[in-house]
């Protein structure tokens, strides 16, 4: 079953996260820019903490200044806990995934696109709506099926247009064709959709899409290359891995050169959003993966990784949202700031 393996990437709570949909994000991308949004009662405004775009050949990617590290900020300000409002802040001071909701994602990315592209950055967006996506687990769901998905696939290109935009394409979802928790009836849909999202992707002429290949702990590049190769990584500018999980950076860089060597020495990027101490070893280990205490922040979001194969680090996985109802968390994708707290309390 599912929750038996120990390894697995376990991309939780991207259904159930807060975004901005349809209309409103092109409307949103406005007063993301301004450093204000609405409270969601009646006219009042509350202007949320100033976020400044970290230095662009460092880091080329956007900083929503209106996410939920950012609220928090204003909250904790706004209490006189500047304590834990500096905590936070080294959250909200980073770039994080964008990840795009089933419903109305042309305007959804067209809205961030729009206010990455103002500040002079790039979109970081990450596309987790495969059909039967997570094996029934908290993150159930996805498109309705294949042609659902292409619909759904073909509004986000066309949100993204001409925008400088880096994709990080379907977590979780080659893997479980491997370790064979997608059952085997939709496998070859799967391949060709994958495939197809990235011939898609590609047509959009400033973006980067990076297929994900899991974690270091979860199956090796012996099982992964032919699986990757099938799934079109070819035409992919490179392949992403330890998307919400917490392999150290050295074990994925030295995991990712094995694989990249097999598949045309593509580059890949690494998720350090929650790794800064590593995996969890403690408590039962089919949950290591769920809302692991002690955990800390890792490397910041940066281009100059120092290493050619490695295109970035960054954090995809948003730190400080649940993994789901474990381990006293909230639903998957509630921002928990209990847990943000400890992971930038943590980090070293």
């Amino acid at each position: 079953m599912y929750g038996s393996y120990t390894g697995r990437s376990r991309t939780r709570g991207r259904a159930a996260g807060l975004r901005t949909t349809g209309t409103a994000a092109a409307l949103g991308a406005v007063l993301l820019l301004a450093g204000c949004s609405g409270d969601g009662e009646g006219d009042e405004k509350k202007s949320a903490p100033t976020v400044e775009q970290q230095p662009k050949d460092k880091d080329p990617y956007w900083v929503n200044p209106d996410g939920n590290a950012a609220r928090q900020v204003a909250a904790y300000s706004e209490d006189g806990d500047e304590k834990n409002a500096e905590l936070i802040r080294r959250i909200a001071r980073q770039p994080v995934g964008e990840w795009i909701g089933p419903d109305n994602p042309e305007a959804e990315v067209e809205g961030v696109t729009e206010a990455a592209a103002a500040a002079d950055r790039d979109a970081l967006l990450v596309l987790y709506n495969i059909p039967h996506r997570d094996c029934g687990q908290f993150s159930k769901g996805g498109a309705s099926d294949g042609n659902a998905y292409r619909t759904w696939l073909d509004s986000v290109a066309k949100g993204i247009g001409d925008r400088g935009a880096t994709v990080i394409l379907e977590p979780d979802a080659l893997l479980h064709l491997v370790d064979g928790c997608t059952p085997q009836e939709f496998h070859e849909e799967r391949y060709d959709l994958l495939k197809g999202a990235i011939q898609r992707l590609k047509q959009q002429p400033a973006t980067k899409v990076y297929l994900d290949a899991g974690n270091a702990g979860w199956q090796s590049p012996d099982a992964l290359y032919q699986p990757l190769q099938r799934a079109g990584i070819a035409e992919a500018d490179g392949f992403s891995l330890n998307v919400s999980n917490f392999q150290t950076t050295a074990v994925s860089t030295e995991f990712g050169k094995k694989l990249s060597e097999k598949i045309g020495d593509k580059p890949f990027v690494i998720d350090t959003s929650r790794n800064g101490n590593g995996p969890y070893e403690g408590g039962d280990p089919a949950e290591s993966w769920c809302n692991p205490p002690g955990r800390a922040l890792g490397e910041t979001p940066t281009t100059r990784t120092g290493d050619e194969r490695v295109d970035a680090y960054l954090w995809i996985k948003r730190p400080g949202e649940s993994d789901g109802d474990c381990k006293g968390g909230p639903k998957a994708g509630a921002w928990w700031p209990e847990y943000a707290l400890g992971l930038a309390a943590a980090t070293k």
